[in-house]
């Protein structure tokens, strides 16, 4: 599917993370004229890579020169549409494009898309471990492991598992999911989308532009405003839902005996695994396992291979990942929570008694919806973060303690020191950590060394 003539045309990358080095590294393998661009400070490891393969680029700026006589411009999904320079990119025409929308006209590989509010992570990871274990030519990419482009500059894989961000989507028109996710869709991001929650909807179903009869579009039927923006929309794919509350086929849903069954055709054998067996426990995490069971379905893998994969699954670091336990208390590392809904998911999936580390950057949070969660189920709350006053105003009455910290080893150790023999210490923020910490990852990290040190 190569095009290769593209020796006259200039390929501008604007942002050089994971995603637009790899734009930048394909584009210059097709032929293109390529520059980065990049308003901050370039990494260490990218700016090296652009070096090594003589890719022109520049930090700090933006060069008008530069950019604005672009044939075509491949956009980082982190620069908003208010950007001056994306501005005047649309006002004079020319195309903005992610790198997915990219790459994904240089590979003829399945892609198995996912998005969603939340799980998307998880499921996408899942969904990987999988196809592997079944022995699938498979890569990972997207909002997770190295990126798509460079993948598909590099490997040469039959199919893809992507995790897509509403981001993304926004620059994605021509490109195709031939099995296409929407776990969920929950209010988040809304600073990007006018605050309104409609704008948010219709990003996400553009997973599912471009579908024909021989794609497969997976929903959860459990899930609000996906039932109701389906409502006004029309659908190429065929649709295949999954729930934990009705019995569906085909598609998948629990029975009475807490069994997942899963059905996409007449013509095959129905797959049936109780929840008890499952790697991912909690209820949003029956919804995971569902939807990837149905891709695993629609590829006709063995019963035994996706019942397997899906009990020893690990999941990803950050990710409700588990610890081990200390003088008989649980430690849960969940730092990738940085929204209300993602917190919501982990107390819900957790067992009371629990210790909750919160807190950082509050992006305007409603913890209402935390509130029956935390009665049922928190002993006490240790905030982590610069500035702990909303946590304070939501929670006070609902939990006997709350307790201030300023560092993950204090946080750490006041949870300790406040949890009894089969509690869980749970670090699921629902706020962004940049506050005390350079990114989730080092919010995580640093508790896990806090958790060994005890």
């Amino acid at each position: 599917m190569s095009e290769k003539n593209n020796i006259s045309k200039k390929l501008v990358i604007l942002g050089a993370g994971e995603s637009g080095v790899g734009a930048a590294y394909l584009a210059q393998q097709q032929g293109f004229d390529v520059f980065v661009s990049d308003m901050g400070t370039i990494a260490g490891k990218y700016k090296t890579q652009l070096q090594n393969w003589n890719i022109r680029f520049e930090e700090g700026q933006h060069t008008e020169s530069e950019i604005l006589n672009a044939t075509e411009v491949v956009k980082s999904p982190g620069i908003p549409e208010e950007a001056a320079m994306v501005k005047k990119l649309r006002a004079q025409g020319t195309p903005v494009i992610s790198e997915i929308e990219f790459a994904g006209r240089y590979t003829d590989a399945k892609m198995i898309c996912i998005t969603g509010s939340n799980g998307k992570t998880t499921t996408t990871a899942l969904t990987y471990h999988i196809l592997s274990k079944a022995g699938l030519n498979v890569g990972l990419a997207g909002n997770i492991g190295k990126s798509f482009a460079y993948q598909v500059a590099t490997e040469q894989f039959d199919y893809y598992v992507l995790e897509i961000s509403s981001f993304m989507l926004d620059d994605m028109y021509r490109f195709k999911a031939d099995i296409a996710i929407l776990l969920n869709i929950t209010p988040d991001h809304l600073d990007r989308y006018d605050y309104k929650l409609e704008n948010y909807v219709a990003s996400k179903f553009r997973i599912t532009q471009n579908q024909t009869a021989a794609d497969y579009f997976i929903y959860c039927a459990d899930d609000e405003e996906t039932i109701k923006g389906m409502e006004s929309r029309t659908f190429g794919a065929q649709q295949l839902p999954f729930s934990i509350i009705n019995k569906i086929q085909p598609g998948a849903y629990l029975n009475q005996d807490d069994n997942i069954i899963i059905q996409t055709n007449q013509l095959q054998e129905t797959f049936i695994m109780s929840i008890n067996e499952l790697a991912l426990q909690g209820k949003h995490n029956i919804h995971n396992s569902m939807a990837s069971g149905i891709v695993a379905k629609v590829l006709e893998l063995r019963n035994s291979t996706i019942r397997e994969s899906m009990g020893d699954f690990k999941n990803i670091e950050h990710r409700l990942e588990q610890l081990g336990k200390i003088s008989g208390i649980n430690f849960v590392n969940d730092s990738k929570a940085t929204n209300v809904n993602s917190t919501w998911y982990a107390l819900e999936s957790t067992p009371k008694e629990i210790i909750l580390i919160m807190g950082g950057v509050d992006k305007g949070n409603d913890y209402t919806m935390l509130n029956d969660l935390v009665k049922q189920k928190v002993k006490a709350i240790v905030c982590l973060g610069k500035d702990n006053q909303r946590i304070h105003d939501a929670f006070k009455g609902l939990v006997t303690e709350i307790v201030d910290t300023q560092s993950a080893q204090e946080a750490v150790y006041v949870a300790y020191h406040l949890a009894k023999k089969g509690d869980t210490v749970l670090l699921s923020p629902a706020c962004a950590s940049y506050d005390l910490f350079k990114s989730y990852e080092d919010r995580g990290d640093q508790f896990k060394k806090a958790v060994m040190d005890l």
